[in-house]
């Protein structure tokens, strides 16, 4: 079996980190500078990262925290943007739908929507979560909890209106 290439885990695995960091920070620009960052330490480290059981995990939590320390190097300024962009054009229905889970996304904490995206669109486990968000596994869990109840609030209000 042949190495794991950096290029091939690239063009694989930097759509997804990009778009559920998107989500996560509200940012385009944040997302991008953060996945690019992440992508980076992981190309300098390849050799150790590419043997790493779950390397795009690796890369997520990477890039959370280079989100975190540049938004603590920025913490003067507000870094958030309105809108979420890139991704291929939908049908009309499936925009809509997407629209009102971003709208939900944006309802939350900073804390849980960092939270939902990295449980559940870029599929990192509890523990991995954790470590992205430097608190423990109960937190992830509880936070998760409470962040998933009130998007279906959210989303349920959506539907009736």
């Amino acid at each position: 079996m042949e190495p794991y290439v950096f290029e091939d885990f690239f063009r694989e695995h930097y759509p997804q980190v990009r778009s559920a960091l998107i989500l996560a920070l509200g940012s385009v620009e944040a997302a991008e500078d953060a996945t690019q960052e992440a992508f980076v330490r992981a190309c300098v480290r390849w050799t150790q990262v590419r043997g790493m059981e779950r390397p795009a995990a690796w890369v997520y939590v990477t890039a959370v925290n280079a989100a975190r320390d540049e938004h603590r190097r920025m913490n003067h300024r507000s870094r958030r943007q309105d809108h979420v962009g890139g991704g291929s054009v939908d049908e009309i229905g499936q925009a809509v739908d997407r629209l009102d889970i971003v709208v939900a996304l944006e309802s939350l904490a900073p804390r849980q929507r960092t939270a939902i995206v990295l449980r559940y669109l870029a599929s990192l486990r509890n523990d991995e979560v954790a470590q992205a968000m430097k608190c423990s596994v109960g937190t992830v869990k509880s936070t998760l909890h409470s962040a998933l109840k009130k998007l279906r609030v959210e989303l349920e209000e959506e539907v009736a209106s």
